[in-house]
C-alpha cells in the first residue's frame, strides 16, 4: 500500500522537517498549475519519470520552464541508451503516485530503491521549491537542503547535475 499524504507529513515531522502545503484544484500540466505557481513563493517544478534499456528507472527534477533535451540526458545520467517515459502502471507500481502527481516525496514509497533521482543544478539554486505531496490537488513548499534530507531518509542518494539547458549554460558561464 502506497504511502498517503499523512504518511509524508509524518515522515517530514520525524525529520524535524517544516513544511508548508497550499490546497488547489487538481492540476495535471506545468502549463495548468502556472496560475497556482504566482501564489506560492519559490521554485516550481515538473518531473519525468524515466526508464531506460536496460530498465532502469530515473525520477529527473527540474523547475519548471527547464528545457531537458531527451535525446542525449542517458549521456548525463549513467542510462544504458537513450531514456524514454515509463508508463503510469510502472510508476504507479515503483512510486505509488498516478500521473500527473509524479513528485520526489513518491520516493517514499520505492523501498526497493529502483529509482535513481536526478536534481537539476539549476532547480538546486532556489531556497524553497515545490512539489506534489503525493496527489496533484497541493502544493507542498520545502527547502532545497530539507528536500535532500528527505530523499536521503528514503534510501536514495540523488544525483544533482546540470541536466537541463538552462543549467549546462550557467555551468558553461563560470
Amino acid at each position: 500500500m502506497p504511502a498517503t499524504r499523512q504518511d509524508l507529513m509524518a515522515r517530514f515531522d520525524q525529520l524535524g522537517i517544516a513544511t508548508r502545503t497550499t490546497e488547489h484544484e487538481r492540476v495535471f500540466t506545468v502549463a495548468e498549475s502556472s496560475k497556482i505557481d504566482r501564489q506560492i513563493e519559490g521554485g516550481h517544478t515538473k518531473n519525468l519519470f524515466l526508464k531506460d534499456k536496460k530498465g532502469r528507472l530515473f525520477l529527473v527534477v527540474a523547475l519548471a520552464d527547464a528545457t531537458i533535451d531527451l535525446k542525449h540526458i542517458h549521456q548525463l545520467v549513467g542510462a544504458q541508451g537513450r531514456v524514454s517515459f515509463g508508463n503510469g502502471e510502472l510508476l504507479e507500481e515503483v512510486l505509488g503516485v498516478s500521473p500527473g502527481s509524479v513528485t520526489p516525496f513518491a520516493l517514499i514509497n520505492d523501498t526497493q530503491r529502483r529509482v535513481t533521482p536526478v536534481l537539476d543544478a539549476q532547480m538546486m539554486t532556489f531556497e524553497t521549491l515545490n512539489y506534489h505531496p503525493l496527489s496533484n490537488d497541493a502544493t507542498t513548499s520545502i527547502t532545497r537542503d530539507d528536500l535532500l534530507v528527505f530523499i536521503r531518509s528514503c534510501g536514495h542518494e540523488p544525483q544533482i547535475i546540470a541536466v537541463s539547458e538552462e543549467a549546462k549554460e550557467a555551468a558553461a558561464r563560470l
